[in-house]
């Protein structure tokens, strides 16, 4: 009997521990069970790490943690990918839909051979949807991008293309979509339901000079890797996201 791939949800965290009690109750209730936890802390103060040891203590096989002063979300990130010894990485910063989406993502990728899926998704404020992405399959070049927060991917495709780029604040996770989407040498399975309930005003959403600052290094993530007129991409995007608030 083969063995199902070992999936690794990745969570980067500081002084927010409430928040990351939430996120692994809700991941601990998934219905696949060959799961990895990787836990980021940034050297929180608040009682994080003696959750994440209660945690460690009712399921040693499944937690790796490590905190430690980083250099952001993204340097954050690439230590979970470092960490991770799962065949599928993802980053679990929010709520999953339900306790079936990991084990449908697994099926996507499996009974497509594709590698990796992603979903829909709900900005939330509160219990009020303020956005719904639902993009479908589509082209980087048009404007169209997976929601990052459903973007799970075998972990060939970070030994191939990189992991983020730190050098970038806001943007660095769709700089790292161009770069393995633009040339369609990574094949993604969809799947047409909401698989993540996202809260409103991160890093790039929480003010209108963070969503310029996102834009800008958008477009410099374009010119960077090779795509044309990037400014078409620019505007397509824009228009993709102004439809999101027009059609929830």
């Amino acid at each position: 009997m083969n063995r199902l791939p070992k999936v690794s949800l990745i969570t980067a965290t500081y002084n927010d521990v409430s928040n990351l009690e939430r996120i692994m109750e809700q991941a601990m209730r998934q219905d696949y069970e060959n799961i990895e936890y990787v836990i980021v802390d940034g050297g929180s103060t608040d009682g994080t790490t003696e959750l994440i040891g209660r945690l460690e203590k009712q399921m040693p096989e499944k937690v790796r943690w490590i905190s430690e002063p980083d250099r952001g979300i993204y340097d954050a990130i690439n230590k979970g990918i470092s960490m991770a010894t799962g065949d599928i990485i993802g980053c679990c910063f929010d709520r999953l839909a339900s306790e079936h989406v990991i084990s449908r993502m697994v099926d996507a990728i499996l009974r497509e051979g594709t590698d990796g899926v992603h979903g829909d998704l709900c900005y939330m404020d509160g219990e009020r949807i303020v956005r719904k992405w639902h993009q479908g399959q589509g082209s980087i070049r048009t404007g169209w991008l997976p929601g990052h927060p459903t973007l799970y991917l075998r972990r060939e495709v970070y030994e191939r293309f990189g992991v983020y780029r730190t050098d970038y604040r806001i943007s660095a996770d769709y700089e790292f979509m161009v770069r393995i989407l633009y040339r369609s040498q990574v094949r993604l399975s969809y799947i047409p339901d909401i698989l993540v309930y996202m809260s409103y005003g991160g890093t790039s959403t929480g003010s209108f000079g963070a969503y310029l600052e996102s834009l800008k290094e958008g477009h410099r993530a374009l010119k960077e890797n090779g795509v044309p007129f990037a400014w078409f991409t620019d505007l397509c995007r824009i228009c993709r996201v102004l439809l999101q608030f027009v059609q929830r």
